[in-house]
This record gives C-alpha cells, structure tokens and sequence, in this order.
C-alpha cells in the first residue's frame, strides 16, 4: 500500500505533495512512481493523523482528496482513502474508490452506515487510542495486545452484524497510535497473535517514531529501518504494509519470498 498523502503537515511528507494554494503539485506523478515501484494500491488522504495534529474541516478534506481520486481512479490499482469523515467517504466511494481506511474504526457517527451501504468495498478497521491530539500524551498504560484485539474483533463483530462480509475487512493494531515505543515492538513481537480471529493484517510501521527511537535517526534516514520493520511484518504474517518506500520494500519482499 503506497502512502500519497494530500496534505500540508504529515509528519513524514507534509506539503511535498501540497500548496498553500491548494494546488496538487506532482501528486498523480507521486502515485504513477509508486505503482511503477510497485504498490499494489494507493492510499490518499487529506488530512495529517501525526501526534498532535488538529483536525481538517469537512470541505477543506474533500476540496484536498476528491481531485486526486478523480485522477487516481484512472491509474488502474485499487484506491484506498484514509478518512474518518463519512462524507468524504461516500464521495470517494462514488467517484470509483475500492476501500476505506478508517482510524477510528468506523466508530464516527453515520461511518458504519456508509460502509455496510456500499456493496463491496474493503474497510480497515485500525486500533487508536483517545485521539490524534491527545494519544501520545497519554498513552496506553501496560501490556496492549489483549485490548487491542479485543477492540478490533469487536469493531469487525459490529461491522459482520450489519451484514458487512469478513472478506471485506482488515484490521490494524495502530503502530504508534497511541502507544510507547516498547509496546509498539510488542505488538510487532507478538504479532501472530493478532492473526487467531481470522482476519488479515495491515501494518503501518513506516517512518514511525519509534523507529527513530531505537535507532536514533532522524525522518530522513528512516528508509532502512521501515523497510526492516515492513519485513519482519509480513515475515508474521501481515498480508499488507503501508509504505512510503515502496521501492525498496518490494525488493526486501522479493529477497523474502525467494527464500520461503
């Protein structure tokens, strides 16, 4: 999954991609370079889920992400939209997006609805703690696996008993979402784990803090070590990464896969 984020404040690629003007500046080049290096889909988003981040008003998110999917919808891989606004939702789903990627878990108001509506669209269901403003000032406290899958079976529970299929979701144990650094590796450790209520496994450990944080480089030299922790994802048994790297992940994936 290649990360095309929209907007001017990500915390790896803010306004790479992004004007004051609201001007996309290269940001379809961005998505053909990341499937010809390989992304099976994109995932686009428009507004910045960094620690801390303040959230983006509904118009500013549609006027930012629904040119993109217009565009992207063209480029002949599956769309993925990063959002918890249900409008934004249902627009990108109209214009031809195949899957929605919801950090709150479908758990804002008429998002459960959008997704049971629609007759086939993929969801990720992703476990967050509080919200982007406040999770990482107070984290979670203790061993986190156990909640976190308790959480997300019961996010996919509901999304099953309005008549959604287990083939069309996918959870996440939310690196960095609201976790320290060693339960994040936790997580990544025990991972297998996650895999026993039967559904697949997105992993998003790309550019992530606590990669910095054990091995004390900055963003720009995170290449290496998000590939490594991408690896050791699908190494137990992650059937999906998110990656700004996609390059270089599909050949650590090749090298892998060679050897299996």
């Amino acid at each position: 999954m290649g990360i095309v984020n929209v907007t001017p404040d990500s915390f790896s690629d803010g306004g790479k991609h992004y004007s004051e003007r609201g001007v996309f500046s290269g940001v379809l080049a961005h998505c053909e370079q990341l499937i010809a290096d390989g992304a099976d889909l994109l995932d686009i988003g428009g507004e910045s889920t960094r620690p801390g981040a303040p959230p983006v008003s509904l118009d500013e998110e549609l006027a930012r992400v629904l040119p993109v999917v217009r565009e992207a919808v063209k480029l002949g891989v599956p769309l993925s939209i990063d959002s918890y606004k249900p409008e934004v939702m249902q627009a990108a789903l109209d214009l031809g997006a195949d899957v929605i990627n919801d950090i709150w878990a479908l758990r804002q108001p008429g998002a459960l609805e959008v997704v049971a509506a629609h007759p086939s669209c993929g969801v990720c269901l992703m476990h967050m703690h509080r919200d982007p403003l406040s999770m990482q000032a107070a984290p979670m406290v203790g061993e986190v696996l156990a909640p976190v899958l308790a959480f997300l079976t019961e996010r996919a529970s509901t999304l099953t008993g309005m008549g959604v299929q287990r083939s069309r979701i996918v959870l996440d144990p939310g690196i960095g979402f609201g976790k320290t650094v060693a339960q994040n590796f936790s997580l990544l450790a025990r991972q297998r784990e996650l895999l026993s209520v039967g559904y697949p496994l997105l992993a998003g450990w790309s550019r992530k803090s606590s990669l910095a944080a054990v091995t004390d480089l900055g963003m720009a030299d995170r290449m290496l070590p998000s590939v490594a922790a991408a690896l050791l994802a699908v190494e137990r048994g992650a059937r999906l990464v998110r990656v700004h790297d996609v390059r270089e992940t599909v050949q650590a994936i090749k090298v892998w896969s060679a050897a299996t």
